[in-house]
């Protein structure tokens, strides 16, 4: 699944006395964890504490430690301990030790927002931990099969579930809507099987291939059981859940130190019923362009499409204060020059406004299982040269993305 084995894990299979290979989950990938570090929050409010006293050493622990732990966490869902369960924990508390450390300061952004969504659904706060092993609480992550944001919806689930995706807008990115879109979906795949389990397992792999499984293994609603018959991913999904529950706990334990947050400051929301751009509020309202992007993630472009319906913008209240201020001034601001162009431009969501000059330019369509070193190898340029020229900010990809490469 990845390069030199980093993107699988191998365990013992005692069925048929044979290892076999089991994939990480999208957010245990080198790739997702190191473009959070590019996540505008992550940037501007956390930092790695050069005080801690906590040591690189990842202790070892006899298995019965590692059981009580796990039988002591406020779980309503069962975190049994295994040899797969332990090759997860020792992914985390050893080669992905600092972003541990990464995500732990992360998590104060986001799971007051998912525990009260979960709430809301009456399912396990448990479950706070799913966008650990989804998208590495990275809000800007896209999968290799196009799911997107912290909760990783593919775009059917999304739409099923009310997020609206547009060529212009995507709400899989809104934290807030996918969570709560997450949470009722959660729910539903609990009414269908009744064992959450096996819940965490259909939200990878879909409940139709979890009730192939359960059918195959002579009709047992047990995930443990139906195991040998999930996808490969999935049966690394649940114990890596299990283990991003475990250090998420006892993380001290494995002497990692979460880093230093300091939390944004307090925002709100404006509705607006006219087409705007992004550019128009930045310079009208004092606001930083990378800012007002990252609080309003669900916009593929700078264009916001209020023409169509009543949209909201996301901004700190001085900034909220100076576009009420401003009046019909904003959207006149520049707009001979920003809505020039009649087309709606499809931009992928980490690409960046500003174009390079398009003159030569050559363009290449992203295939299934590519990267951006495979690409750029095949167009004899760099990553980074793929990164300036299209405006990505950190190493996500899809397959039928259109790349420029010259």
């Amino acid at each position: 699944m990845g390069a030199m084995g980093q993107n699988e894990i191998t365990v013992h299979d005692d069925r048929i006395g044979q290892d076999e290979q089991i994939g990480l989950p999208e957010g245990m990938l080198a790739s997702e964890l190191d473009s959070l570090l590019h996540e505008w929050n992550a940037k501007n409010y956390l930092n790695f504490d050069e005080d801690c006293e906590a040591s690189s050493e990842n202790p070892v622990f006899e298995k019965e430690v590692y059981i009580t732990r796990l039988s002591h966490l406020p779980n309503v869902i069962d975190m049994p301990y295994n040899d797969v369960v332990r090759k997860f924990i020792d992914q985390y508390s050893g080669r992905l030790r600092r972003s541990v450390s990464i995500m732990l300061g992360a998590s104060n952004f986001y799971f007051p927002l998912f525990e009260e969504a979960l709430e809301a659904f009456q399912v396990p706060l448990e479950l706070k931990y799913l966008p650990i092993i989804e998208s590495a609480l990275n809000p800007g992550a896209t999968s290799r099969v196009g799911a997107a944001g912290l909760w990783q919806f593919m775009l059917a689930t999304g739409k099923q579930y009310g997020l609206e995706v547009t060529s212009l807008i995507d709400e899989r990115r809104d934290p807030i809507k996918s969570t709560y879109a997450a949470a009722r979906y959660l729910k539903d795949l609990y009414d269908i099987f009744g064992d959450w389990t096996l819940v965490i397992a259909s939200y990878n792999c879909g409940p139709q291939n979890v009730s192939k499984a359960i059918k195959r293994a002579g009709g047992i609603k047990d995930y443990w059981t139906i195991y040998p018959y999930l996808p490969a991913e999935t049966r690394g999904y649940v114990p890596a859940f299990i283990a991003a529950n475990y250090i998420m706990n006892y993380y001290c334990e494995h002497n990692i130190c979460p880093v230093n947050t300091r939390l944004p400051m307090g925002t709100d929301t404006i509705m607006v019923n006219r087409d705007i751009r992004f550019e128009q509020i930045h310079e009208l309202c004092g606001i930083d362009m990378e800012e007002l992007r990252a609080l309003n993630p669900q916009y593929r472009t700078t264009l916001i499409p209020g023409d169509a319906r009543p949209l909201p913008i996301r901004m700190t209240p001085e900034a909220i204060s100076a576009f009420i201020e401003a009046g019909d001034s904003i959207y006149s601001h520049r707009a001979d020059e920003l809505f020039s162009k009649k087309e709606k431009e499809v931009a992928t969501p980490d690409a960046s406004v500003s174009k390079p000059n398009n003159r030569g330019a050559k363009y290449v369509k992203v295939r299934a299982g590519d990267n951006l070193g495979a690409i750029a190898r095949r167009n004899h340029t760099t990553v980074a040269a793929l990164k300036r020229l299209n405006g990505l900010r950190g190493n996500n990809i899809r397959a039928g993305q259109r790349l420029r490469v010259k």
